[in-house]
Formats: C-alpha cells, sequence, structure tokens
C-alpha cells in the first residue's frame, strides 16, 4: 500500500538507482490515483490519466504511443499480449528500459510503440515514429522555455526541418542485408529487432530524443538530463538581435559534433545582416576568435558551412587540424570529417597577386569544398566526386553559387580580453588589424614594442 512497490513490480528488474526507483514510484502513485481502478484489482492507470498528466507538454500522438508501449511490454509470469491498462511493473520496466536500459531495451520499448505485424515492422512506420519523436522533442523544449535562446519556428515548404532532422536519423538505420535506409521505395522494407537494436545503438541521438520526452514531458529525473550538453547557450550582443539561418534542430545536430568543451555556448561573431556584405568586415570579426562555425544559404535556399578548430588568420599558408569539418543542414543534413588526404583545412587570405584571395575550407586553391570570394557574395562548392580534405559533396545547389546571408558563430567561451594601457588601438580592434593585412600593409610596431600582456 502507499508508496510501497507492488510484488509483480519487485519481481521486475530495474537499472534505477533507490533515489531514481522513489521518484518513479510517486508519479505511478499519481497517475494511478487518477479515477482509480477498484479497489480488488491491481493499480494501474489509464490513457487519460497520463494524458491529463503531461498536458500540453507532448503532443497526443506521443502520448498515446508512450501508453501503448508500456502496456503492451510482457511481464515474466503474465500471459503475453497488450494490457488493457499499464501497471506499476509495466511502468517500472519502461521507465528503467528508455531512462537506463542498453540498446536493445531501447529498442525493444521502440518497437512496441510502433505498430507492426510480431516482432517487425515497415521501415515507413519508424519513419513516422522518427519524425513524432522529433516534432515532440520541439514541442516540450519550447513547451518547458528550455531552447536555450534559440527559436523554433517551422518554415513552409518541403521537406520541413522536422523532415530534414528524421531524414537524417533514419539514413544511419541499416536495412536486413546491410542497406542504408536512403530510397523511398525502401520503406516497405521490414526491420526486426535487429535492425532497430543496431540503429538505436549507432545513433545516440535517438537515445537522447527518447530521454528527453519522457524527462521532460513526464517530469521525472529531469535533474539526470543535461540540456546545457545537447542545447548551447546562444549569446548575441545587446541590440545585435538577428534572425538566425539555424533553427534548433540545426543546432543540436551539430553541437553534437563538436568538441566536448565547446558544446555549452555559442556567441554570434557575424551575420552580414548585421555588419554588411563585406569580406573586410567578415575577416575582421572572425580572425583571432577562436573556434567557430561558418555558414551560408546561397540563393537556393541550400543552408551550408564549415567548423573551424582554431582562430582564422589572414596568411597565404592552409591551417587548422583535423578536427575541423564541412556540413550542410538543408536540405538535407550531413556532416564531412577530415579523410587524412591533405591538411588543407582552413584558408584564409586577401592582397595577393598569384594566389586566391577569399576564404576556402578543403580541396585546393580553384577547387574547394567549400569558398567565399572576396568578391562578396560569391563562392562555389566543388566536389567530383567528392572533395579530398572533408570527403564531402558538393554542397550548394549550384557549384558557382551565390548568397545573401552568412553568419559566423563563436564556439565556446569567449577568450578573456583584459584591458591594459600596453595595447595599440590594432590590439583592441580586431577589424582594424584586418583592413591593414588585407591593405597589404604590414604592422612595422611589431617587435618594436612590448608584447600586450594576453598576446
Amino acid at each position: 500500500m502507499g508508496n510501497s512497490p507492488s510484488q509483480s513490480a519487485q519481481s521486475c528488474p530495474s537499472q534505477l538507482l533507490p533515489q531514481e526507483q522513489a521518484k518513479v514510484d510517486r508519479l505511478f502513485d499519481t497517475l494511478a490515483a487518477h479515477g482509480s481502478h477498484s479497489h480488488g484489482s491491481p493499480r494501474s492507470f489509464s490513457l487519460q490519466a497520463l494524458k491529463a498528466h503531461v498536458g500540453g507538454a507532448l503532443p497526443e500522438a506521443m502520448v498515446t504511443r508512450l501508453y501503448d508501449g508500456m502496456r503492451r511490454l510482457d511481464l515474466p509470469g503474465r500471459h503475453p499480449g497488450p494490457s488493457e491498462r499499464v501497471s506499476q511493473a509495466q511502468f517500472t520496466m519502461a521507465m528503467s528500459h528508455l531512462l537506463k536500459g542498453s540498446s536493445g531495451e531501447k529498442s525493444l520499448l521502440l518497437l512496441k510503440m510502433v505498430p507492426g505485424k510480431g516482432s517487425s515492422v515497415k521501415a515507413r512506420d519508424i519513419q513516422k515514429f522518427t519524425e513524432e519523436l522529433v516534432s515532440s522533442v520541439l514541442h516540450v523544449l519550447d513547451f518547458r522555455r528550455e531552447l536555450r535562446g534559440w527559436t523554433w519556428k517551422e518554415t513552409p515548404g518541403t521537406p520541413s526541418r522536422v523532415q530534414v532532422m528524421a531524414a537524417q536519423l533514419l539514413s544511419e538505420m541499416r536495412l536486413p542485408g546491410g542497406k542504408q535506409l536512403l530510397e523511398a521505395e525502401q520503406l516497405d522494407c521490414m526491420c526486426g529487432q535487429a535492425e532497430v537494436e543496431d540503429w538505436v545503438f549507432r545513433v545516440p541521438l535517438v537515445a537522447t530524443f527518447l530521454g528527453v520526452v519522457i524527462r521532460q514531458g513526464l517530469q521525472v529525473l529531469t535533474a539526470s538530463l543535461s540540456l546545457a550538453d545537447l542545447i548551447p547557450k546562444r549569446h548575441v550582443d545587446p541590440g545585435q538581435e538577428v534572425a538566425s539561418l539555424l533553427d534548433v534542430l540545426s543546432v543540436i545536430y551539430l553541437n553534437g559534433h563538436l568538441p566536448q568543451e565547446h558544446r555549452r555556448s555559442w556567441r554570434l561573431l557575424f551575420s552580414s545582416e548585421l555588419h554588411g556584405h563585406s569580406f573586410a568586415q567578415l575577416c575582421g570579426r572572425i580572425t583571432r576568435r577562436g573556434p567557430c562555425l561558418l555558414l551560408l544559404e546561397d540563393l537556393a535556399g541550400h543552408v551550408f558551412g564549415g567548423f573551424a578548430s582554431c582562430s582564422w588568420e589572414i596568411k597565404p599558408q592552409f591551417q587548422g587540424d583535423n578536427k575541423c569539418f564541412l556540413f550542410s543542414v538543408f536540405p538535407r543534413m550531413a556532416v564531412h570529417t577530415c579523410t587524412g588526404y591533405n591538411d588543407h583545412f582552413m584558408y584564409l587570405n586577401q592582397g595577393q597577386q598569384t594566389i586566391p584571395n577569399g576564404l576556402g575550407m578543403g580541396g585546393q586553391h580553384g577547387y574547394f569544398g567549400l569558398w567565399i570570394d572576396v568578391d562578396f557574395g560569391k563562392g562555389h562548392s566543388k566536389a567530383k566526386p567528392t572533395c579530398t580534405t572533408y570527403n564531402s559533396p558538393q554542397l550548394s545547389a549550384q557549384e558557382d553559387f551565390c548568397f545573401h546571408r552568412i553568419e559566423v558563430w563563436g564556439i565556446g567561451d569567449a577568450e578573456s580580453q583584459p584591458a591594459s594601457s600596453k595595447k595599440s588601438i590594432l590590439d583592441r580592434d580586431p577589424e582594424a588589424t584586418a583592413l591593414l593585412e588585407i591593405s597589404g600593409r604590414g604592422r612595422h610596431s611589431e617587435g618594436l614594442r612590448e608584447v600586450p600582456d594576453d598576446a
């Protein structure tokens, strides 16, 4: 009675810690108390009770999926098949599987949430579930005001941003025979637990999204979920607010590919909407500012860019290291990492007569994986069939493209810049430094004065 777990619940192994189990038990008590069943029956709860508890935190379709997944769990010593209501043992098993379980246990419950024939489901049904899962994550984070400064507003058109993220997750699924789920005609293929378990194991975002839905939607064990590692805090200077090319799903996806130490904070360094369509302005605001993400939108609506793992410098040599990558976020999401073929990770130059002037990542002079020309608003993405440095395909709609929007986000905490009377105007103003270097005129005072303390 009271908070003591039933004998059935005790017989089901749980991976929850004692303090976690106590919180799960209290949530079950709350659910079971809503329109409680007859006194002679084991304690359980209905779909209506779960909907009443969740309220508007999750879409109704996802609440129904969660409920059906729990009531379809088979318990030891009980006749297999779905029950009319969710028992305490089923609820405990579901919470243990989803929040602390192995990929096999998570896939077991996921399959219970997707209607199918026996132990197999169509890839098409997994696609629908994945889209609902992604949509539910957005819904609950917005409902709980946990977007950490980012905004979410679905834009009209096909595909939607939810569909783009779901397609990326599904592209990692291996169908029977080892084929990737890439073509529409493959959606009628049947997938069993082996395929779903492999997918959950290799795509951590699936389990992460399930955890967000459960913890934030049901408001249980929320302290165990670090949203700061999932969504970086967005920092924009006062009076500098502008609509970003990034939506929160793109941020989540890209953030998961960054070094762990750079995942908690992003700050806006440059936006063509704020700072103008000027290559000099771009250079002045991104040089010597630490790791950053650069992205642009071409005139066809393709959004893509690159991650620079270290500060940009204006010089005629390639720079960077193998932590750099190229990426696209619309109309498809993908990250393209280094191949080891060469070290042409980053390039930024201006004012030269014999070598290219502009910003590039990957490939070689005249044939970059991503190139932004000094003639601002023009660029290219060349790959036949892929970029040698990053193995990336053509990122833009056309090989030679024009763009009207570009932005750069500094990754991680801003490096401290202590004030010092020893600094010249060039030390304090990186834009002035970049303009001087672009004009081909060096800093003649270098070596003739004391080095600033933070140099």
